[in-house]
């Protein structure tokens, strides 16, 4: 798969993403500083002062928003939102409904962005990213880390009082964030685009594996780390609410889909009907963008109707468990 980059900041609209063995290779993000309470960082958390540039259809930026909406930050931090559709010009923003212009920097494209924050920058065009708009620049663009400091930094800021990273929990926590990445939400790429039988077997084997994991896990237990929601539970959301109506199809992760898993299943639509997990998705952006935006997996880039999925179907994980304490409700 070709995808577009920056190289000394000027746009190229080709380069390959995988090994001499097949395998898609994600490269590092670039922009690693942290807003910081204690004001030992120049970027201290305030309100109006930061900006949010995502996709609806990306499952690291929706991380993102779904943090926003929890800890009561959508008056304190302002979003714009690209086409769900990637072409040869990368991320771009238009009037597509759902989308939200650039009224920050004005730009056309999510590449002006980068280039705003580092004229001579090499590297990849994602989203999601935190921009200052006090020092005009980058914060942030990696999307692990910025939950994490909306989660853990921005309690003067928020409006709501959760906790999703609790003293007592952190390690299980940053331990089952890493579980999940490399086999699962990155696991799907690597499926969706090995350009090797090897290697997609390989990804795809190890996608399964680590499904049936917590399969089990959930079912004696309401949420990945115990009775409390948790970053965890954000990170794993994103890629299983896209995972039937994209990945078991686009992607070729087709061994069983999400809802052939009573507890992933149940555990899926358990968090989807909760307010700020529900008032973010977006599956017209979600199979838009991955239909029509891989033209070397989909060269047609004919959107499916279908599947139908019930997501409001009532799970009963709450009282199966009799707990509420990790509720976003």
């Amino acid at each position: 798969m070709g995808l577009g980059l920056l190289v000394n900041g000027q746009w190229q609209k080709e380069r390959s993403q995988e090994d001499d063995k097949g395998r898609f290779v994600r490269p590092e993000t670039d922009f690693h500083h942290f807003t910081k309470a204690d004001g030992t960082s120049e970027f201290k958390p305030e309100a109006n002062r930061y900006h949010l540039y995502v996709s609806l259809a990306c499952p690291w930026a929706h991380r993102t928003l779904i943090m926003r909406e929890l800890k009561g930050l959508t008056d304190a931090i302002s979003v714009s939102v690209v086409d769900p559709y990637m072409g040869d010009e990368g991320w771009a923003f238009s009037d597509y409904p759902g989308a939200v212009p650039d009224q920050v920097n004005g730009a056309q494209y999510l590449r002006e962005i980068y280039v705003k924050a580092k004229p001579d920058i090499s590297g990849r065009v994602t989203v999601p990213i935190l921009w200052d708009k006090q020092t005009h620049t980058i914060v942030n663009n990696e999307s692990r880390e910025i939950i994490r400091m909306l989660d853990t930094e921005w309690n003067e800021v928020a409006t709501n009082a959760v906790d999703l990273y609790p003293a007592n929990l952190q390690d299980k926590i940053d331990s089952a964030i890493d579980a999940i990445y490399q086999p699962i939400n990155n696991g799907v790429y690597r499926a969706g685009f090995a350009t090797k039988q090897g290697a997609y077997e390989e990804a795809v084997t190890e996608l399964f594996d680590a499904l049936d994991h917590w399969e089990g896990v959930l079912d004696r237990q309401r949420y990945l780390c115990g009775d409390h929601l948790t970053e965890a539970d954000i990170c794993l959301f994103t890629t299983l609410y896209r995972f039937d109506a994209v990945y078991y199809v686009h992607f070729k992760c087709n061994l069983r889909r999400i809802v052939d898993y009573p507890n992933l299943w149940g555990y899926l639509r358990d968090l989807y009907q909760q307010p700020a997990f529900k008032n973010t998705c977006n599956l017209d952006h979600i199979k838009r963008h991955y239909y029509m935006s891989h033209p070397g997996v989909n060269p047609h880039q004919i959107v499916p109707l279908g599947p139908v999925i019930d997501f409001e179907e009532k799970s009963d994980r709450a009282k199966r468990f009799s707990l509420t304490a990790g509720s976003a409700r």
